[in-house]
C-alpha cells in the first residue's frame, strides 16, 4: 500500500470528503475533520501508512501555503494601518498568555530556554481554524472577528522568528568558525531576495502574464514559493520563513490578486494534507498511559487562553458575547506549534516523549475549543428559548408613535431629548435592564425590550410608524436590527448610527441611506476649534471644515463602490487622500 500512491491518494481523498462534511454539519468545523480523517488512517487506525514521517515532509507545505498567503496580504501600508490593533490586542495576547505558561512550565522543571520556546508556540491560535469557523459563522467583518484577526496576524508574523530561533537554539550549531560563515550565507540570501523583487520579479511576472497562458502564470509562482523555501532550507531555516517572505516580495505586485486566487486550491487541500499527517503522528498511547497529565495540560491551555483573551475582549469594550466569542475562537493551539515542535525534536531541544505530548496538547485543544463553541452556541440558543417561553420584557403601551428609537445610549437618548422638547412622541426600547432603571429614575419612558425581535418590533407599532433611529451601539446587533426592519417594514424611514466606516458599508449593503458616523461630527467641531485657536479666522474655518466634510463623504462613496476589493479600497484611499490634501491647501490660501 505504501508504494502504490495512487491507491494511497484516493484512500486520502476518501476519508477527507466522508470526515470533513460530517465535521463540518457538527458545527466542529473542517480542521477537526482533517484530523480524525488522519488519526483513522494513521496507526491508532487502520495503520494504512508507516512512514508519517515521510509524510509530514511533505504535507508541511500546507503550511508554506498558508503563509504565502498570508505574506501576499501583508503589505507594509496595510501593516502600518493596523499597528494599534497588532500591538494592543495581539502582542499583549502573545504576552500574557506566554507568561503563564512559561510559569507552568518552569515548574514542570524545563529548562527557562525551552519552556520559553513551548510557551511562545502554545500562545500561537490556528489561524486556518479560526478563519475558517469565523468565515462559516459569516463574522469576520463583525467587530470581535477585525480584532481576532489582528491578534492572529500578530501571531502569525511571531511564529517567523520562532522557526528561524529553533536551530539556533540547538547544541548541534557548529561552533569552528563554519557559523558565522552561515550568517553571512543568511544575510546574503536575504540581500539577493530584496535585489530580486526589485529589478526582476516584477519584469519576470509580466513577461509571463503577457503569454496569457494561465498554468504557466501558476507554474511560475510555484516556482517562486518553492523556490525561496527551498533556499530557506539550504541556509539551516524554516521553509514556512521561505514562503512568507516570497508572500511579502509579491505583495506589492499588481498580480497579487491573480496569484492568491491561483493558490487559493492549492493552499486548501495542502492544508488539509498537513492536519491528516497531524492526525496520524498523534500518539494516543500518551492518554492512555497518563490521562491525568494530558488531561491537566489540555485544561491549562485551552483555560488560560481563554481567560487572557475574554480579558482582552472585556478590556476594549467588547459586549460580554462579543468577548466570549473571540476568546472560543483562540483558545486553541495552532498549526504553527506543530511545526515548531517538529523542528525543536529534529535538533533535539525535546525528546520524542515531550514533542508527541505537546502534539496531543494542540491537537486536543482544538477538539476541545470546537466543542466549547458548539456548546456555547448551544447554551445561547437554549437561553433565548428560555426567555422566549419566559418573556420578561416590558409591555409596551405605545403604539401609534410616529418614531421608535432602537437603543437609548449615548446617541439614542440625544434624539429622544430634542423630540420630546419639541412636543414629538417615540417609543424608546433598550435592552440593557439596568440602564433602562437608570434612566427611569430621571423620569424618562423607557421600555425594555430587544429591537432584534419583530414579534417585539410588531407590538411595539412599527408598521404604524414612519421613522425608526437606529442607535445601537453593538454593530454586530444593528446590522441584524437593520436586515430585520428592512425586510418586513420596508416602508419605515431608518435613520441609523454608524460605529465606523466598514459599518456603514454593512448598512448601505442593506438599503440605509440615512447613516450618521457616530464621532464624525464631534471631532470636526473639536477640528473648528483646534483651527479658530491657530488663529484663522470664523469664515475661513467654516469654509474648509464644510470642504472636508463633502469631501470626506464623496471618498465614503468611492471607497463604499470598492470595499470588497482592498487593493482598490486602498488606492481610492490613498488618492482621496491626495486631493483632500491639495483642495484644502488651495482653500486655505483663498
Amino acid at each position: 500500500m505504501n508504494s502504490d500512491f495512487l491507491a494511497l491518494s484516493l484512500l486520502f481523498l476518501i476519508a477527507a470528503i466522508t470526515l470533513v462534511p460530517l465535521f463540518k454539519k457538527a458545527g466542529l468545523g473542517s480542521i477537526l475533520g482533517y484530523l480524525a480523517a488522519g488519526v483513522l488512517l494513521g496507526p491508532t487506525g487502520i495503520h494504512l501508512l508507516k512512514d508519517v514521517n515521510g509524510l509530514m515532509h511533505f504535507a508541511e507545505f500546507g503550511v508554506v501555503m498558508l503563509l504565502f498567503i498570508i505574506g501576499l496580504e501583508l503589505k507594509p501600508a496595510k501593516l502600518w494601518g493596523m499597528r494599534k490593533s497588532l500591538v494592543g490586542l495581539g502582542f499583549v495576547q502573545v504576552f500574557l498568555t506566554s507568561l503563564v505558561l512559561f510559569l507552568v512550565l518552569l515548574w514542570a522543571d524545563f529548562s527557562w530556554v525551552i519552556s520559553l520556546l513551548i510557551a511562545v508556540s502554545l500562545s500561537l491560535s490556528s489561524t486556518a481554524f479560526a478563519l475558517q469557523v469565523m468565515a462559516e459563522k459569516n463574522q469576520l467583518k463583525t467587530q470581535y472577528g477585525q480584532n481576532a484577526f489582528a491578534i492572529l496576524l500578530l501571531q502569525d508574523l511571531i511564529a517567523i522568528p520562532l522557526l528561524a530561533i529553533v536551530p539556533l537554539l540547538s547544541s548541534e550549531t557548529s561552533a569552528d568558525g563554519k557559523t558565522w560563515r552561515e550568517y553571512a550565507l543568511m544575510v546574503g540570501v536575504f540581500v539577493g531576495l530584496i535585489l530580486f523583487s526589485k529589478f526582476l520579479l516584477r519584469p519576470l511576472l509580466r513577461m509571463v502574464a503577457q503569454t496569457r497562458t494561465k498554468e504557466v502564470f501558476t507554474a511560475l509562482t510555484l516556482f517562486l514559493v518553492l523556490g525561496v523555501s527551498y533556499l530557506m532550507r539550504e541556509i539551516g531555516l524554516s521553509m514556512a520563513l521561505g514562503a512568507f517572505l516570497a508572500g511579502i516580495l509579491l505583495s506589492d505586485s499588481e498580480y497579487r490578486h491573480q496569484i492568491e486566487t491561483d493558490l487559493e486550491p492549492f493552499k486548501g487541500l495542502l492544508l488539509g494534507l498537513f492536519f491528516i499527517a497531524i492526525g496520524m503522528t498523534v500518539n494516543f498511547d500518551i492518554v492512555l498511559q497518563k490521562p491525568m497529565q494530558a488531561l491537566g495540560g489540555i485544561l491549562i491551555l485551552v483555560a488560560v487562553k481563554y481567560m487572557v483573551v475574554f480579558v482582552i475582549g472585556k478590556a476594549i469594550k467588547l459586549n460580554h458575547n462579543s468577548a466570549q466569542n473571540m476568546a472560543v475562537i483562540l483558545a486553541q493551539g495552532g498549526e504553527f506549534a506543530f511545526v515548531v515542535f517538529a523542528s525543536a525534536f529534529s535538533f533535539k531541544l525535546i525528546s520524542e516523549d515531550q514533542y508527541n505530548y505537546f502534539l496531543i496538547l494542540v491537537t486536543f485543544s482544538m477538539i476541545a475549543s470546537a466543542l466549547l463553541g458548539v456548546a456555547q452556541d448551544k447554551i445561547r440558543e437554549m437561553m433565548s428559548k428560555f426567555k422566549k417561553l419566559d418573556p420578561i420584557f416590558d409591555k409596551i403601551d405605545e403604539k401609534d408613535n410616529p418614531v421608535i428609537i432602537a437603543g437609548f445610549g449615548r446617541v439614542g437618548q440625544i434624539s429622544g431629548r430634542m423630540l420630546r422638547s419639541i412636543g414629538h412622541k417615540f417609543t424608546a426600547l433598550e435592552l440593557d435592564p439596568e440602564h433602562v432603571e437608570v434612566i427611569r429614575k430621571f423620569g424618562n419612558q423607557i421600555y425594555y425590550g430587544d429591537a432584534s425581535r419583530l414579534d417585539l418590533l410588531e407590538t411595539a407599532g412599527m408598521a404604524q410608524a414612519k421613522i425608526f433611529i437606529l442607535a445601537i451601539d453593538d454593530v454586530e446587533v444593528s446590522i441584524q436590527v437593520a436586515k430585520l426592519v428592512r425586510e418586513h417594514f420596508p416602508k419605515v424611514k431608518i435613520f441609523a448610527r454608524a460605529r465606523n466606516r466598514s459599518h456603514v458599508f454593512e448598512l448601505r449593503k442593506l438599503g440605509v441611506s440615512e447613516i450618521w458616523r457616530e464621532t464624525f461630527s464631534s471631532s470636526l467641531e473639536i477640528a473648528e476649534g483646534v483651527l479658530g485657536e491657530l488663529g484663522y479666522s470664523e469664515a475661513k474655518v467654516a469654509d474648509l471644515v464644510k470642504t472636508f466634510c463633502e469631501k470626506d463623504h464623496e471618498l465614503l462613496e468611492e471607497q463604499y463602490k470598492v470595499h470588497m476589493n482592498e487593493g482598490d479600497m486602498v488606492a481610492a484611499s490613498k488618492q482621496g487622500a491626495e486631493q483632500l490634501q491639495q483642495l484644502l491647501s488651495e482653500r486655505v490660501k483663498v
